[in-house]
């Protein structure tokens, strides 16, 4: 590989079926630890040379294990980790993670808020604010419903850095692709918004996806986003539902197989650098 390699989308924990409710019994080949030791052989497998590792529970004792693990492993070159932005005590948190260089942003689970579109209240309005200041980045975990409000948010704050996950979960499975396309396309002047190109097989069907399946998706979010504000993610182990990494790594390789090298560059590692700030 002519370039270094950066996943911008990955997780760890330690599975605890208590906390982690939303790995289901349909999910069992998730229902086990997945640690950095397993990824290294992974990554080392496929040429990765780093990733960002993000959330996957809503707690600040995530962000105490996902810091930690950075510190261990050289390899994780970022972390985004989660916090309340509609707490009073936002600023005091934000203050508190700035004093650690692996912490790059934060997220929220809003693709499963029953307000669909809680990230306009103000409270989360006030929060959002001080990320910047703080030179935090935010990632959109949302679904196709809530593209509109998200542009919204993007156009509140101009200056603020976000990123939406898994192309907002299209509805590939069922091939309805007209609503999230006009929806998604609407980001275009948005230059402060990219886009992650991660999580598609998840979106497809599990056992019988082709790599032509997600085609019209990539299409969309190459015309919306060029290839500077796009950034390949593995979303592993998640992926592992419906294709190993070396699967989901090569939908994106061959995709952009005929791009120059410097774009090809951009998005599986230069970009991922430039928007999370990584060292």
């Amino acid at each position: 590989m002519q370039y270094p390699i950066i996943d911008a989308h990955q997780h760890f924990w330690k599975f605890n079926p208590m906390r982690d409710g939303w790995i289901t019994d349909e999910m069992k080949e998730l229902q086990k630890d997945f640690m950095p030791a397993d990824a290294e052989i992974i990554f080392n497998q496929n040429q990765v040379n780093g990733s960002v590792v993000v959330q996957a529970d809503p707690s600040e004792n995530e962000n105490d294990f996902l810091l930690d693990l950075a510190d261990q492993y050289p390899f994780i070159r970022g972390v985004v980790g989660w916090i309340d932005l509609t707490s009073e005590m936002a600023e005091e948190k934000l203050k508190y993670y700035h004093q650690f260089s692996r912490m790059k942003g934060f997220r929220n689970l809003l693709q499963s808020e029953k307000k669909r579109d809680g990230m306009l209240d103000p409270a989360f309005l006030r929060g959002m604010g001080l990320l910047n200041k703080y030179g935090f980045s935010y990632d959109l975990l949302i679904l196709p419903d809530q593209l509109g409000y998200s542009k919204k948010l993007a156009a509140i704050f101009p200056d603020q850095r976000f990123v939406i996950d898994h192309l907002a979960k299209p509805p590939i499975r069922e091939g309805n692709i007209a609503d999230w396309q006009k929806s998604m396309r609407k980001f275009s002047r948005f230059e402060n918004v990219y886009c992650k190109i991660s999580g598609m097989v998840n979106e497809a069907d599990w056992k019988y996806w082709q790599d032509k399946d997600f085609h019209p998706y990539m299409d969309t979010v190459l015309e919306t986003f060029g290839t500077k504000r796009l950034m390949f993610g593995s979303d592993w182990p998640v992926c592992q539902l419906a294709g190993s990494y070396t699967d989901v790594k090569q939908i994106v390789t061959g995709y952009f197989a005929n791009f120059s090298i410097s774009e090809q560059a951009g998005v599986f590692g230069g970009n991922a650098q430039t928007f999370y700030e990584l060292d």
